[in-house]
């Protein structure tokens, strides 16, 4: 059997972390068995589609690098197809027109609330003498009334839903626009689509469908439902935990290979094992190996396994993506040193490039004090120290071992350890205590401006 799989999206929004891991399992899934992977984008709710959304989809997809076989496919180019089936059901006593008023229905499902019963469509057209079609009308699909659906799920293992308790659910609105239940099963359909991999609150829909395929002859394809994402709270995932649009975390500078790994982890395993390259992925990643119960999300271990890939990405890849991070901050890297140099520098300090792009601003600007720092370390007292190291840096070449010698001559001067003399030379040139190395980095911020800053912060003490 030739494996077929598919990613398919509402466009109303922005595309969620938990739509992504979606992606990502059905993609995977395809690229280890050699099978097709198709985009297919459901906008059949006019209301609440966007081209906005459909264009986040697709940026998403870009970026993150889960292409694609066939696709963007759109639901809106496909009404032609999903009409000519809801006819045939038509045709074949498997569907009939409901002229029930949007009042009759409202005041059915309030009576069964109160009666503490399932709502559901009572059937009152299900078997009239005559359906006009003149009429407003929606179009209902007629369920079976008895028997029963088995979903020999891959992660659930098997659910059966009792057809008694499914209702007589609506495939075309009264404009005849087709509903979600039946363009799914057409395209499922059409698209030879074998494998569908989705979330489990898709999992009472799944009978519905499963009743349509049977009742156009066809085989419904094998369903894997996986778990919700929680929030720490236990809650499903939302906005209200922190960022869950994934092009947010492109904004963040999260590494889209970093937030693929976590992904990937968020409710499927392979021993202990943490970190997988994407050839990995795919070659280990197995239906059976996505855990049964809810993964939590945690920001903080997502930002972890985002520095790990730091570590391990070379400058030459990482360049376009951290420059855009400076340029969003309004960072000028024109003059500065190299941002390959910044990079290596600076990447085991931090957890994504928007934070290495924000940290590391002195490297290009002048620096702006940190309050705190400057009370502390700017002081009358380190004026000797500063006026020493003005002399020290200004006499010799620029280079790594000359600057550490530099460093060390100053200790010797003033009879101190390093732990006096590099706060203050380090705040001066840096705007804080917190930066690297000592030596690399005012190695990297270059002699001119080195000897400029200390001269701005002798100028600051003398003003206090």
């Amino acid at each position: 059997m030739s494996i077929c799989t598919r990613f398919a999206p509402s466009p109303t929004g922005y595309l969620h972390i938990g739509s992504a891991r979606t992606a990502l399992f059905s993609w995977l899934f395809a690229r280890k068995m050699a099978g097709k992977f198709i985009l297919r984008i459901e906008d059949t709710d006019l209301e609440r589609s966007t081209q906005a959304s459909k264009q986040i989809i697709l940026d998403a997809m870009e970026w993150l690098g889960l292409n694609y076989d066939v696709g963007p496919i759109y639901q809106t180019d496909r009404y032609l197809q999903y009409h000519a089936v809801i006819e045939q059901l038509l045709q074949t006593n498997h569907a009939y027109r409901c002229y029930c008023s949007k009042e009759r229905l409202a005041l059915l499902r309030e009576e069964q609330q109160k009666n503490k019963q399932k709502p559901r469509y009572d059937g009152c057209c299900r078997n009239l003498s005559a359906y006009p079609t003149d009429k407003p009308h929606v179009i209902r699909f007629r369920n079976p009334l008895e028997g029963e659906v088995v979903i020999a799920d891959a992660v659930k293992g098997t659910v059966v839903f009792a057809n008694a308790e499914l209702d007589d659910l609506v495939i075309a609105r009264e404009d005849g626009s087709p509903t979600y239940n039946l363009t799914v099963v057409v395209d499922d359909a059409d698209m030879n689509i074998t494998h569908v991999i989705r979330g489990d609150d898709h999992l009472n829909n799944t009978p519905r469908q499963m009743n349509i395929f049977f009742a156009l002859g066809l085989t419904p394809p094998q369903y894997a439902h996986i778990p919700m994402i929680l929030g720490s709270d236990g809650k499903r995932l939302s906005k209200r935990h922190g960022a869950v649009s994934v092009l947010q975390y492109q904004d963040m500078g999260v590494l889209p290979e970093a937030l693929l790994n976590y992904l990937a982890r968020l409710g499927w395993s392979y021993g202990d094992q943490e970190i997988f390259s994407i050839d990995e992925l795919i070659r280990l990643f197995t239906i059976e190996g996505i855990h049964k119960s809810p993964a939590t999300f945690d920001e903080q271990k997502l930002l972890w396994v985002n520095q790990q890939y730091l570590k391990q990405t070379s400058p030459q890849t990482i360049k376009p993506q951290l420059a855009a991070q400076f340029e969003k901050l309004g960072i000028d890297t024109s003059s500065g040193p190299d941002l390959d140099a910044v990079f290596l520098l600076m990447r085991e300090r931090v957890h994504t490039l928007e934070e290495l792009a924000r940290t590391s601003r002195y490297f290009y600007h002048a620096v702006d004090y940190d309050v705190a720092s400057a009370e502390k370390f700017l002081t009358p007292e380190s004026v000797a120290i500063l006026n020493t190291a003005k002399a020290q840096f200004a006499n010799i070449p620029w280079q790594l071992e000359n600057i550490h010698q530099a460093l060390e001559a100053i200790c010797v001067a003033h009879g101190v350890k390093m732990g006096k003399v590099g706060p203050p030379i380090r705040v001066a040139t840096t705007g804080s205590t917190q930066s690297p190395t000592l030596d690399q980095t005012l190695y990297l911020i270059g002699r001119e401006a080195v000897l400029a800053r200390l001269e701005m912060a002798l100028a600051f003490i003398a003003r206090r």
